[in-house]
């Protein structure tokens, strides 16, 4: 067992899978002889040939319609989507045809394939390459939407979506992709998806998240035991399906919670935790359930970026207020 990246872990994920069915192939800009932009598909066209890594032009559209064909034909294909920010002239073929396939022919086909794309900011990037999509893709039937926070959750859930017989939208935070290092078996194996990870239990207040945030949350959750408090840390891993038992029986023990992300506050994943926490645990409440999240705004621009995304002071804020009500 070797410590690896996020990166690395991904690279791992797609080379096992591509070894051991030959459905399964890679397509997107520079995936091929240069990579993939952060490097994820590096040395696969080389190891499994230009015919199962291919490069294509530079059009989402094309991608991800290509990707449906294939997969409706018996295929496992991986495309990569450069930034989440470029999702959006593919959403045409995400929404009515991906998405639909399965109920459109009534189960005479289905479309397992994966769109692979970075999420989120925190790399200093230009604009449309930092947005944190996961509310519009989870309110899009059909389709499952998750996102891995750390290298081994990573490479678990890449290869249970590449083997699910339905769409997978898989969010890779790009702030975590080189900043969390541990170890990663170099045999194969699975995360499920639609289960929420308990990464510390505590019992005084439940602080949730995903992907690049949980560093956050986690850092947060530290400077909280240092005053003597207990938080309870939850990564909710996976949009859709959505674990709302595991996050539930958390707020029985705790009665107080705090929900952290990067995305724009105004209809953002958070709203429909609390939404179901209102209707699954409202008699556990014992204050209002806070939202620590982006700004209802463009992201900016490189040197305003810290100023939009939440931090660890900010959570322990947030937490400190919910545990005086």
């Amino acid at each position: 067992m070797e410590k690896r990246n996020m990166v690395e872990a991904l690279n791992q994920a797609l080379r096992l899978e591509m070894a051991r069915d030959e459905r399964v192939m890679v397509l997107g800009e520079d995936v091929g002889r240069e990579g993939g932009v952060f490097r994820v598909t590096d040395g696969l066209q080389k190891e499994f040939g230009p015919e199962r890594v291919v490069d294509t032009p530079l059009a989402e559209s094309a991608i991800v319609g290509t990707a449906i064909g294939l997969a409706i034909n018996g295929m496992r294909p991986v495309a990569e989507i450069q930034f989440s920010g470029f999702l959006w002239p593919a959403f045409d073929e995400i929404i009515n045809h991906a998405a639909r396939m399965r109920w459109r022919s009534r189960g005479r086909f289905t479309c397992p394939l994966v769109i692979r794309t970075p999420s989120g900011g925190g790399i200093h990037a230009p604009e449309h390459h930092s947005e944190s999509p996961e509310a519009i893709l989870a309110h899009t039937p059909g389709i499952k939407v998750v996102m891995p926070s750390t290298p081994y959750d990573a490479k678990g859930m890449l290869i249970s979506a590449i083997r699910d017989p339905d769409p997978v939208v898989f969010l890779e935070p790009t702030r975590s992709y080189r900043a969390l290092v541990e170890e990663v078996p170099d045999e194969e194996y699975t995360v499920p998806l639609g289960k929420a990870r308990v990464f510390q239990e505590g019992d005084e207040v439940t602080i949730i998240s995903w992907g690049a945030m949980m560093r956050e949350a986690l850092a947060a959750a530290e400077q909280l035991a240092a005053e003597g408090i207990s938080p309870e840390v939850i990564d909710v891993r996976s949009f859709v399906p959505f674990d709302a038992e595991t996050i539930v029986a958390s707020v029985e023990k705790t009665g107080r919670v705090v929900i952290v992300h990067e995305a724009a506050r105004t209809c953002g994943f958070g709203a429909e935790i609390i939404a179901q926490l209102n209707e699954k645990a409202l008699t556990a409440l014992e204050a209002p359930v806070t939202r620590v999240t982006g700004f209802d705004t463009v992201m900016p621009l490189p040197r305003a970026e810290h100023l939009y995304l939440p931090n660890a002071e900010r959570v322990v804020r947030a937490a400190r207020q919910v545990l005086a009500e």
